[in-house]
């Protein structure tokens, strides 16, 4: 196994939560090691799953949620949840994965997408097309608008879709 035609494009999950997460992520309570940032995270509204042998071995959510920028106020997908079996990573999985979650939001005609990642994970998004924003993206939390201690990453979803300068916020909980 190894040839990532083995695997199927990302296909929209009708049911995944918690358990099906922490059973892919290899049974860790933590599987996206974030636990310790103390951020409540909001949960995803669509779910897109790449298939192996039945299973679904790679999962990125994605919601809708609105940011002001530079005075501008516009909708974004929000990219998280993004987890592939131990087993098989390094094989383009979360590519597919994410890609069947921002195919969907292009669908949908949103023209940009937001993730937040460790820093381990932004080389990968890098080379996926991201871009990092500059400054922390402050985000609702339950005792208010809080920056978001993990580096943020914005995509353009449409020919043309740029990112405006100036501070960014998220009017939501981050995805």
């Amino acid at each position: 196994m190894g040839d990532i035609q083995e695997f199927t494009a990302a296909t929209e999950l009708a049911d995944w939560g918690w358990p099906e997460t922490r059973a892919l992520g290899g049974g860790s309570d933590d599987p996206f090691e974030a636990a310790s940032l103390a951020v409540t995270w909001r949960p995803k509204d669509r779910h897109f799953g790449v298939w192996h042998e039945g299973r679904v071995v790679a999962h990125a959510g994605s919601a809708v949620a609105p940011v002001e920028v530079g005075g501008q106020r516009f909708d974004v997908v929000g990219i998280g949840g993004v987890i592939v079996d131990p087993a098989l990573r390094g094989r383009g999985l979360a590519r597919l994965a994410v890609a069947g979650a921002l195919d969907a939001a292009r669908a949908d005609g949103l023209d940009r997408a937001l993730l937040f990642c460790l820093p381990d994970r932004a080389p990968l998004y890098t080379r996926l097309g991201w871009f990092p924003l500059p400054d922390p993206v402050t985000a609702d939390q339950p005792d208010g608008p809080t920056p978001v201690p993990l580096g943020a990453m914005w995509k353009p979803l449409a020919p043309g879709a740029g990112w405006p300068d100036g501070p960014v916020r998220l009017h939501s909980l981050p995805m």
